[in-house]
């Protein structure tokens, strides 16, 4: 069983930046992707983002040009740089994986609270 420990959430002002990390108790080389989740009071569980074990990236629309996510395979973790920040961004984020053979795995999630 992966175990992914997110960290880096809080609470930011409208316009500014967080970095959230997860890091995973494997080497993040053994993942097919990973990739980021939020969710909303009341709302569906979204994607945020997800990175391909060859680097290709996807964004949904509403943080694309804003929030960039990144792996570092020394470091086992994977990172989500979050700039420009909106309260619509308001959510808890999970970090995500999946293996090679098809297991996935989720962390605990970290709140992100945008507000003045």
């Amino acid at each position: 069983q992966v175990q992914l420990v997110e960290s880096g959430g809080g609470l930011v002002q409208p316009g500014g930046s967080l970095r959230l990390s997860c890091t995973a108790s494997r080497s993040v080389r053994n993942f097919l992707s990973m990739g980021w989740y939020r969710q909303a009071p009341g709302k569906q569980r979204e994607l945020v983002a997800i990175i391909t074990s060859g680097g290709g990236t996807t964004y949904a629309d509403s943080v694309k040009g804003r929030f960039t996510i990144s792996r570092d395979n020394a470091k086992n973790t994977m990172d989500l740089q979050m700039n420009s920040l909106k309260p619509e961004d308001t959510a808890v984020y999970y970090c995500y994986a999946l293996t090679y053979s098809g297991q996935s795995s989720w962390g605990q999630g970290t709140q992100v609270t945008v507000s003045p």
